[in-house]
This record gives C-alpha cells, sequence and structure tokens, in this order.
C-alpha cells in the first residue's frame, strides 16, 4: 500500500522548513523510525524518521526546497512486516528543483490595502520592487513576511540572471542552502530593517585575568571550562538589568517595543555550515560555575550540529566572542528581532596610564551594535559603562 508522508507539524510555530538533506533515495528500503531526512526550519536542523517501515517510491522534494508543513515529502511503500535489515543511508538523488526560470513576480508600486502585511514588510515589498498581490503569505492566517518577500525578489534576481560560461574549472558554485541561506536572509533583514548604530570602548581586564586565573583550579574540579565570556555574561545580564529597553524586540505589526523582564543571552557560534546562536536561558538564575557549564554545552552541541530548536529559541540579547579569532574591533549586526549585540575582541597587553604612571595592562576593545528605533546613544553608554564597571571589578560577579 502506497503512503504519502507529509511534513509534519515539528511545533514551535514552525509553518515551513528546508529540505537540507535526503538520507535515502528512491527504492531504499527503511524501517519504522530511521531518519530520512534532515529539514532545517526558523530554529534548528532537525532529522525526521520514517513513520513506518517500507520501500521508498518515490522523492517529492528536491534539496533546498522550502516545504510548508503538511505537504508530501516522499511516498512510502509500506512493507507487511519491518525489514530486518534495512539499505544502508546512502547520498540521495532528489528531483530536480523547481526550475529558476518560473515566471517571475511582475513590479509593481501598488499594493491592495487588504493584504495582510506588517508596515515593514510593506515598505522592504516596495524597496525590492515586489507585488505583494501577487504573494502567497507563509504567515499565520496567510500573512506575508519578511522572507516571503526576499524569496520572491530573489526568485526574479535569478529569472533574470543570464548564466554566461566559465572557464573550466576557475569557479565553484555552491547552493546556499540550510543554515547558510537562514543566515544570509536574516542579516539582509536585519540591515534592511534596523538602522544601526555601534559604539566602542576599552575595558581593563587585568584583575578578570588574574581572578580566572586563580579560580581555575577549583573550576576543573568541578569539571567546568571557566572562559572569560563566563564573567562577561554574567555583567550583560546585570547591565540589562538597569538597562531594560536593551533587553527588548519590536512588534513590527503593532508599533511596540517588548521590553523583556527575562533574560535568555545568545553566544553567537561559529560552525562550518554557517553562524548558530543558542540561547542561555533564565541567565539570571544562574552562579558562574552554572553559567560556564551551560556555554560549554551549548556551543559544543551548535558546532556538532546537535542543537535542539529549544537550544536556538527565545533570545532577548546575543553577545559574540570576536576576539577568540584575534580581532581588535568590530561591529557585528543586530540579531533582529532583538536591539542590540554586544562583541567581545581580543586580550592584548598595551600600555596604559594608572596614576600617572604609564604600565602595562591587559586591554580588551568591547562594541555593541543597536537599533536606533529603541536605544538612543546615551541608553548604550550608559549599559556599556555598567557592563565596563562589572568586567573591571570581576569580584562582583563571583557567585
Amino acid at each position: 500500500m502506497l503512503m504519502e508522508f507529509k511534513l509534519p507539524d515539528i511545533g514551535e510555530g514552525i509553518a515551513e522548513g528546508e529540505v537540507v538533506k535526503w538520507l535515502v533515495r528512491a527504492g531504499d528500503t527503511v524501517h519504522e523510525d530511521q531518519p530520512i531526512v534532515q529539514i532545517m526550519t526558523d530554529k534548528a536542523t532537525v532529522e525526521i524518521p520514517s513513520p513506518r517501515a517500507g520501500r521508498i517510491a518515490r522523492l517529492c522534494a528536491a534539496e533546498g526546497e522550502i516545504v510548508p508543513v503538511g505537504q508530501v515529502l516522499l511516498e512510502i511503500e509500506e512493507a507487511a512486516h519491518a525489514p530486518e535489515s534495512p539499505t544502508p543511508r546512502s547520498p540521495a538523488t532528489p528531483p530536480a528543483a523547481p526550475s529558476a526560470t518560473a515566471e517571475p513576480a511582475p513590479v509593481s508600486t501598488t499594493e491592495p490595502a487588504y493584504i495582510p502585511v506588517a508596515p515593514a514588510v510593506r515598505a522592504l515589498a516596495k524597496q525590492l520592487g515586489v507585488d505583494l498581490a501577487v504573494l502567497r503569505g507563509s504567515g499565520p492566517g496567510g500573512r506575508i513576511t519578511a522572507e516571503d518577500v526576499q524569496r520572491a525578489a530573489e526568485a526574479r534576481r535569478v529569472a533574470a540572471s543570464p548564466t554566461a560560461p566559465a572557464a573550466q574549472g576557475m569557479e565553484e558554485r555552491v547552493p546556499i542552502r540550510g543554515i547558510r541561506r537562514k543566515v544570509a536572509e536574516r542579516m539582509v533583514l536585519a540591515k534592511q530593517i534596523v538602522p544601526h548604530y555601534a559604539y566602542m570602548d576599552e575595558v581593563d581586564v587585568t584583575e578578570l585575568v588574574s581572578l580566572r586565573q586563580r579560580m581555575k583550579p577549583e573550576a576543573e574540579r568541578q569539571g567546568v571550562r571557566l572562559t572569560f565570556l563566563s564573567f562577561i555574561l554574567r555583567a550583560v545580564v546585570a547591565a540589562l538589568k538597569k538597562c531594560p529597553r536593551i533587553n527588548a524586540s519590536v512588534d513590527e505589526e503593532r508599533k511596540e517595543i517588548i521590553v523583556k523582564r527575562y533574560y535568555n543571552i545568545g553566544i553567537a557560534t561559529a560552525t562550518p555550515e554557517g553562524v548558530v546562536v543558542p540561547v542561555l536561558k533564565d541567565a539570571d538564575q544562574r552562579s558562574l560555575f552554572d553559567i560556564a557549564r551551560e556555554i560549554d554545552r551549548l556551543v559544543t552541541a551548535a558546532r556538532l550540529g546537535r542543537s535542539s530548536v529549544k537550544d536556538l529559541q527565545g533570545g532577548t540579547f546575543t553577545i559574540t566572542n570576536v576576539g577568540s579569532l584575534g580581532g581588535l574591533f568590530a561591529a557585528p549586526i543586530v540579531n533582529y528581532p532583538e536591539v542590540a549585540i554586544l562583541a567581545t575582541q581580543k586580550i592584548t597587553k598595551r600600555p596604559a596610564v594608572r596614576d600617572n604612571q604609564i604600565v602595562i595592562r591587559d586591554l580588551m576593545h568591547m562594541s555593541i551594535s543597536l537599533d536606533h528605533r529603541v536605544v538612543d546613544g546615551a541608553e548604550a553608554v550608559e549599559f556599556m559603562n555598567q557592563v565596563i564597571h562589572l568586567v573591571e571589578d570581576p569580584q562582583q560577579l563571583v557567585g
């Protein structure tokens, strides 16, 4: 009996997913609960298991294709009994992706007033020349999202681009899929919507370096990898409590600022596929060592591609550690819809003036990028001053 397997409701309000990689191909025999496909959602990459034992009759979506919840993923010829030796996983040969030369949406400068779309998304569509009247929204109740607009603009761009032959072996074309596609979409969206500005200051971390060195033996006895980020994260949470508008997001539809009274700190993490931001939940309720343990768990899982959906959602503020790679200054892009992101830079020994004497100190730059619609310059300076005060007197962060 032929069974159609549709993309299931993964939960957490997920309406669609990208087929990142097929783990089976047509003709393979599978057992029940065997992973058959990797799906990338807004939150994470998840493996979808087979609901039945049987033989794969047909794959109904190509790698890189966006599939809404409820659309058929594949067809399975059900087996009377589960096979004893399922076919080993092999690289999939999915159906060809839909042609990029499908009719593009015509450009129009008018949009019917009844189309359910937030003002910011309407402005984005006008900027990109996308006619909202021809779009089918993927959001709740058919609402058109910024991602819908971006995909329509990209489809038109690809359709209009001539494919000139390249010199043999001199170019490589890499599909923008999975995490890389999601990162690209979110960064473009953030730059198009958020009026960014950045602020940078210098921090004397000499005392922090000394304190961490003294605490490392006890941390190691407890199995804790104590990093500078653990201390900085505690300082950030304390500063957010005094500058609450920085721990916020924007409701574009209602034109409201949502100030958060909980503190879920995202940790921007580099992976081979792209940047992932796992979220350390309830940071204000954790001890220093507990924060260090959770950072280690989240970052390790992200780098191995094992982050859960829960690990990647609910952030209120993000930290990115540029210094671990050697940078002295960076102005990161806000992790929209959050309104601020802090970058920590490399710690270096440099001359500094203390009590009218030139001395060698451990110094570090910190920078913050913000959404100027929500946070003014004075608030940014106040927040950074709070963080710097705590980092320079780190004993306050122990506990």
